[in-house]
């Protein structure tokens, strides 16, 4: 690189949390349940994403998708690196919603436990096994 000419700093922005899906409309039926919105249809496309609170977005590409643009991928095995949370609002919210989940058929990871760090927390595991966490502060 030549000394004599500045590059302006680019500073990069968080902006978006992508999963890799085996199956688009189940992991939809399963965001969606726990209160994330996405374009109606979304099922039938191989890249779908819901804007957050504060601007954050959540990408959800389908595994064909994802080996279109990098042919070696191959889906990982064994427990995932990357865990999402879900604030429930109080530790009554965090029960609600597990069980509303679990009934719902999805698999539970951790029952809904009081963590010595101060929450009511609970793990519930999407449809390709992303552990998904279900937290809330245990005193107001």
């Amino acid at each position: 690189m030549n000394s004599d000419t500045t590059t302006p700093r680019v500073t990069p922005r968080f902006d978006l949390v992508g999963i890799v899906v085996s199956d688009m409309a189940a992991a939809l039926a399963f965001y969606r349940r726990l209160g994330l919105e996405f374009a109606p249809g979304a099922e039938e496309l191989p890249h779908v994403e819901a804007v957050l609170p504060g601007g954050l977005r959540l990408a959800l590409d389908t595994e064909d998708t994802v080996r279109s643009f990098h042919p070696g991928w191959r889906s990982p095995t064994g427990a995932g690196r990357v865990g999402l949370a879900f604030h429930c609002g109080t530790p009554t919210g965090v029960d609600a919603v597990y069980e509303d989940l679990v009934a719902a058929g999805y698999r539970a990871e951790l029952k809904p436990f009081d963590a010595e760090w101060g929450q009511r927390y609970a793990v519930v595991l999407d449809p390709d096994g992303t552990g998904v966490d279900l937290f809330a502060p245990r005193a107001a």
